[in-house]
């Protein structure tokens, strides 16, 4: 009688692994929409990058003015979170929209390098020319962003 019950819990527990191994853990759903809440979320950590996007017209009156000092400090300055907040929106999106995101922001502090390198070289034509893409890339940053109803 011992040796039967030494025998019966040792199939159980090979019975209880294999079950337990071959069972598929519930899978969270990864959201396919933005909820409501989800947007109201977001538009906090929309509200500073669209006031730098306000403040680019300062920038591209330097650019015009061809104040290069000011046109390399306004980048370093006023713009140097924006970089930061974007990569932060970004990783808050769903992941559909993350890659496309992440890609523009790196897009546009690329443009922001230009920028900087043009005005370093005193080069207004180049400086304004990686200005209107700057501009292109932000605007297609803010829109794959919801807004809110």
């Amino acid at each position: 009688m011992p040796r039967l019950r030494s025998i019966l819990s040792i199939l159980l527990v090979l019975i209880t692994t294999l079950l337990v191994s071959c069972s598929d853990a519930p899978k969270a759903q990864i959201p396919t929409t933005y909820s409501p809440a989800k947007i109201e979320q977001l538009q906090v950590f929309v509200e500073p990058i669209k006031e730098a996007r306000e403040e680019l017209s300062e920038l591209k009156g330097y650019i015009a003015d061809l104040n290069w000092v000011d046109t390399r400090t306004f980048i370093h300055g006023p713009l140097g979170q924006l970089r930061q907040n974007m990569l932060k929106l970004s990783r808050e999106l769903l992941p559909r929209d993350q890659k496309e995101a992440t890609e523009l922001a790196k897009r546009l502090f690329g443009d922001f390098e230009r920028i900087d390198a043009a005005a370093k070289d005193r080069n207004a034509y180049q400086a304004q020319v990686q200005f209107q893409e700057a501009i292109r890339d932000f605007d297609a940053f803010l829109d794959l962003i919801p807004k809110a109803s």
